[in-house]
């Protein structure tokens, strides 16, 4: 008879492309959110969670680089009925909720969002197929005030959790330029507004890598395609040179305003946000030449920048930028981008800046798809994770993420008398647990304490029970005296105090208070 076959264990390991998060991981981003929450209430927008799941239709053919409706989100068919798919980003739930809810939601619609959104990508370093986003929208407002305000709210809430004003940038430009620089290249028919869709999506990608691949790698897009380092091929829009090079003259038009803005600055001394954007908008009137969608723009971008400068909102935090383009097929006026300006260090270790850590624009004809009524909607989604990241890398994350409080176990028969030390301390607003573990070993204790990164432990054994007095361990100090006080200084800072029991919360919330 043969041997039954030995169950193979499942293998513990996260799947390719996900990760797992932490306590201090946890409370660093749940602090952060709270903090552009305030934020985004304060501009008078509220809340909103939609599901996870969305059916496919909802999702649309708005994914970057992709032929198929289902193509770049993790997607089932459920019982031979409708496609199911876990939602994508958080706008396109949005545009369903403002059309499955209409009557019932005020308009226009301010909300915010924010959680995870799932994308079936092949991933890589610091690219995962799970991450969180915090948006905020503005639904049935035509008037590009409600993009200047999502703009300013933006500059605001990055100032709340810690980004320093000169730390970042928010750059806006308008689609309808870029249509009109599309037109110019003859890629775009006003009389099929259809017809060339598919080049102008990968021309419109390929703009929106040109930090990461440069010119060269841009012009390549343009053209046949272009080969990365490990050897994947993506295909071109097909420009002829004549083409690409309409499109390439305006890329460069950030450098040459660039250049301007510099002169002027040089001569006298500052440049005022009027000036900056100002010298921008002529420039890019230029460049639409004659295009109606385009001279429509360049108006949009400077009422844009007429609201800004009254707001006292200048080009130290937000700018008239051509460079701009974000890479989704669904915008379709102006759009916004938040960069982070200061340096950080490559895995190399070579100085880079950080970069962009918020996008977005107006995408009027997204809820349009549900209602075939013209919808406006505009809005700002934060990648949360790079947000954190860069925080970190400033230095400015969440405070310690120190554990709680531990009472530590001398006695088994004194359980109830260690949960009601904990309890003491809970009550009054302090984090608490008692160790559960096997309490033989007093060492293993603090070891778990460290473990937990908690800063104080509680230690009664049964004659400081009798005495009605406890010991108090300041973790934080002993670990800094063990490693640089000298035997004198030892002695003049004792780590651990006895203290009557009645004592113990003020105590406890002193040593915290350090």
């Amino acid at each position: 008879m043969a041997k039954d076959q030995k169950q193979r264990r499942p293998r513990a390991a996260t799947p390719k492309g996900f990760r797992d998060y932490f306590g201090a991981d946890v409370v660093a981003r749940n602090t952060m959110l709270a903090k552009i929450a305030e934020v985004y209430h304060r501009y008078g927008f509220d809340p909103l969670e939609t599901s996870a799941v969305e059916m496919v239709e909802a999702l649309g053919k708005f994914l970057p680089d992709v032929d198929r409706p289902n193509e770049g989100v993790f997607a089932w068919q459920e019982d031979d009925a409708d496609w199911l798919a876990l939602r994508y980003d958080l706008t396109a739930p949005l545009a369903r909720v403002a059309a499955q809810y209409r009557g019932d939601l005020p308009s226009p619609y301010r909300r915010y969002a924010m959680g995870p959104v799932w994308r079936n990508e092949k991933p890589g370093p610091g690219r995962f197929r799970q991450f969180y986003q915090c948006d905020a929208d503005t639904v049935g407002s035509a008037s590009v005030a409600a993009d200047a305000e999502i703009c300013m709210m933006l500059a605001d809430a990055l100032e709340a959790v810690g980004i320093e004003r000169g730390d970042y940038v928010i750059r806006v430009n308008n689609r309808k330029v870029l249509n009109g620089v599309l037109e110019v290249a003859g890629l775009l028919d006003p009389a099929d507004p259809e017809r060339f869709s598919v080049e102008r999506g990968i021309v419109l990608r390929a703009i929106d890598k040109l930090d990461r691949l440069g010119e060269d790698g841009v012009r390549a897009l343009l053209g046949e395609g272009r080969m990365d380092e490990s050897g994947d091929f993506t295909k071109g829009a097909g420009l002829t040179r004549l083409q690409s090079d309409a499109v390439m003259g305006y890329i460069r038009a950030r450098a040459l305003i660039g250049t301007a803005t510099s002169d002027h600055l040089a001569r006298n001394g500052s440049i005022s946000e009027g000036v900056q954007n100002g010298a921008t908008c002529i420039f890019l009137r230029e460049i639409v030449g004659l295009s109606q969608i385009g001279r429509q723009g360049v108006a949009e971008l400077e009422e844009i920048a007429e609201q800004l400068e009254s707001q006292g909102y200048g080009p130290d935090r937000i700018v008239i930028d051509p460079s701009v383009v974000r890479g989704l097929g669904y915008y379709t006026g102006p759009v916004y981008e938040a960069e982070l300006t200061f340096e950080i260090t490559d895995e190399k270790g070579r100085p880079r800046q950080f970069g962009s850590v918020a996008g977005g624009g107006r995408y009027d004809d997204l809820v349009k798809r549900f209602t075939g009524q013209a919808v406006p909607a505009t809005g700002i989604s934060i990648g949360v994770d790079r947000l954190l990241a860069a925080l970190e890398a400033k230095g400015r994350g969440a405070a310690d993420a120190h554990g709680p409080v531990v009472v530590t176990v001398m006695d088994r028969d004194r359980m109830a008398d260690y949960q009601a030390l904990a309890a003491e301390l809970r009550a009054e607003g302090i984090r608490a647990e008692v160790y559960l573990g096997n309490p033989k070993n007093f060492g293993n204790q603090l070891k778990y304490a460290d473990k937990r990164q908690s800063p104080v432990a509680i230690i009664q054994g049964s004659d400081e029970a009798a005495r009605e007095v406890v010991q108090i361990k300041d973790l934080i100090l002993g670990a800094k005296i063990a490693e640089t006080a000298t035997h004198e200084e030892w002695k003049d800072q004792p780590a651990q105090v006895e203290v009557p029991r009645a004592d113990m919360v003020a105590t406890v919330r002193r040593m915290l208070g350090k």
